[in-house]
């Protein structure tokens, strides 16, 4: 299955100021898979070692970690010789070797030539608790995030419509209806499924949701794992009060998240470390409101109002317990979830897309779900779930704001009228 980080990792093999790569993201996004299929199509030998599966590998980092004493070593231990510009060097759940993390720094200033990736699912928490030497200014740093709406469009073999709509993207006209149905069904049915390789591959080959939802469970139960196995004992418990309420609170008609809706009392002294163990694992992403629209947005951020979604749709369905035909047909049961939902695949897209996203609220309770810089622009992005896309707080955030132009995404067709420009929830990937 196509993955587009694999541009990016062409573009890094070749660039004469390569330094080691960081692939970070959180468990199952297909990390390991994609940079060992990048090495397969692109280097000679792949010299691949994993500090989970062999933890005895940590002592290897012990004594030295310069990269003339330990490539002889990785070179034995691989069984296969390593060779300058020739070899990916692959270093796999790196978060738990924090030696191994920090030779990194090494093989930029000393060895170049080696060529050298480290993948890690829950390097953030670890970096912030453990308080490693991070080799601050001597990597390069990439997220990897779930398969976005595209990529799994292009798994289901759907190349030729996927183009038109990136066509009707760029020129503002609207999809044969035909088209339009077909690409909304591949929309709900991304929805179910989510972007988890695993899930879209098992999709592929079956069709069957049932399946699809058990590999979404394991994946869950591997979470809830991870919360345990890499948290401190207080925090266990706070961290999975937190991420079972997210859930939740999408379903709110104000989908600000509020700490009191964990637990009756609840503040954010109490459960503050929970959301960061969260965000820094990957699993979740908090969007913070601005109090003013102006360049730079980080400098206007209220950091007591935020939003939090989940990484993955077809994880947020499998939390829900929702059934694969209520979301494919959208059933009026959904109603009150709905809008949480698109949101939430919205900020995906964008997430994937490289944006950094905010959201905005006027004195009065008007709100735009999304405020993004497109093309040296602040530019409004309202999501609405169905096709009645009537947006008063879009008008208000306009007369106040004057901003180029206004992203609409429903489930309405292209178009551009009034300064807007309708796009449809299945074509968010293009934004």
């Amino acid at each position: 299955m196509y993955r587009k980080i694999m541009q990016f990792l062409e573009s890094w093999k070749k660039s004469a100021h390569r330094k080691p790569l960081i692939l970070q993201g959180a468990r199952q996004v297909g990390k390991t898979y994609t940079i060992l299929e990048f090495g397969r199509r692109h280097y000679d030998n792949v010299a691949y070692f994993n500090f989970e599966t062999n933890p005895k590998l940590n002592r290897t980092f012990e004594e030295n970690i310069s990269p003339d004493y330990l490539i002889p070593i990785l070179s034995h231990i691989a069984g296969q010789t390593i060779v300058k510009g020739r070899t990916l060097i692959v270093f796999d759940e790196v978060q738990l070797c924090e030696r191994a993390l920090t030779s990194l720094k090494y093989f930029y200033e000393d060895a170049p030539d080696y060529h050298i990736a480290a993948l890690g699912s829950l390097l953030g928490v670890a970096v912030s608790r453990a308080k490693f030497s991070f080799p601050v200014g001597k990597v390069d740093m990439k997220t990897l995030y779930p398969m976005d709406m595209e990529e799994f469009m292009l798994a289901m073999g759907e190349d030729a419509l996927a183009k038109q709509i990136r066509k009707c993207f760029a020129a503002d006209t609207p999809m044969p209806d035909a088209l339009h149905d077909a690409a909304m069904q591949l929309y709900r049915q991304y929805l179910v499924v989510g972007g988890m390789p695993e899930c879209v591959l098992l999709f592929k080959e079956t069709k069957d949701y049932l399946l699809v939802r058990h590999t979404q469970d394991t994946i869950l139960a591997s979470y809830l794992n991870d919360m345990s196995k890499y948290n401190t004992v207080n925090e266990i418990k706070k961290t999975r009060l937190a991420y079972d309420n997210i859930t939740v609170q999408l379903s709110k008609k104000n989908t600000r998240f509020q700490y009191k809706l964990i637990k009756k009392g609840g503040r954010a002294s109490e459960f503050e470390n929970a959301i960061e163990w969260l965000c820094l694992s990957g699993i979740v992403s908090r969007v913070y409101k601005v109090e003013q629209v102006r360049k730079p947005l980080e400098n206007y951020r209220d950091i007591d109002a935020f939003k939090i979604y989940v990484s993955d749709l077809g994880l947020l369905c499998a939390k829900k317990d929702l059934a694969a035909n209520d979301v494919l047909y959208m059933v009026e049961e959904l109603d009150d979830f709905k809008g949480g939902m698109a949101e939430n695949y919205v900020d995906v897209q964008l997430s994937v897309n490289g944006y950094k996203t905010y959201y905005w609220e006027s004195a009065r309770g008007a709100e735009v779900d999304f405020i993004i810089q497109r093309d040296g622009q602040l530019i409004p992005v309202e999501v609405k779930s169905a096709d009645n896309t009537r947006a008063k707080s879009l008008k208000v955030y306009m007369d106040a704001y004057k901003p180029a132009y206004a992203i609409k995404l429903s489930a309405k067709n292209f178009r551009f009228e009034d300064n807007k420009k309708t796009v449809p929830l299945y074509a968010a990937f293009c934004i």
